[in-house]
């Protein structure tokens, strides 16, 4: 009999997502979408980032067969320098948690000023976040 993994319980949009180039001090979160790839529900018990600098919000209710939530993950983009930090989503019944990573560099304001200067990029904007859609959830 197969043991069950997170990978068999649940696909998530992307494994890693890189918010570029923020302004220190400024905190930044994205989203991860979460699908139930089972005919049971699914719970999320926890998810902890790797550092107290990445604080992810983890969903109250099941998730539902063949539904999708999401799950917020902020950074405080609080020291400079390049980061890469993961998020551990632990599930019920599930041994191993499923790991994400989120990556970025954190610039002084000086340093964020010019970059934007020189580049007119929308990715340095430092509110990035993700479309929003509601949880499935079947009765």
């Amino acid at each position: 009999m197969a043991q069950q993994t997170a990978d068999n319980v649940a696909k998530v949009n992307t494994e890693k997502y890189d918010f570029g180039k923020i302004k220190q001090g400024v905190p930044v979160s994205t989203y991860f979408e979460i699908t139930n790839v089972t005919d049971k529900p699914l719970v999320i018990e926890n998810a902890f980032g790797s550092c107290g600098c990445t604080t992810p919000e983890v969903p109250k209710e099941p998730i539902a067969p063949g539904a999708t939530t999401k799950l917020k993950v902020n950074y405080n983009a609080a020291a400079m320098n390049h980061f890469e930090k993961t998020v551990s989503i632990k599930f019920a019944g599930i041994t191993e948690p499923k790991v994400v990573r989120i990556t970025g560099e954190v610039l002084d304001e000086k340093a964020y000023s010019d970059y934007v200067k020189a580049n007119g990029s929308k990715k340095a904007t430092p509110s990035k976040t993700t479309t929003t859609t509601k949880t499935t959830k079947t009765s």
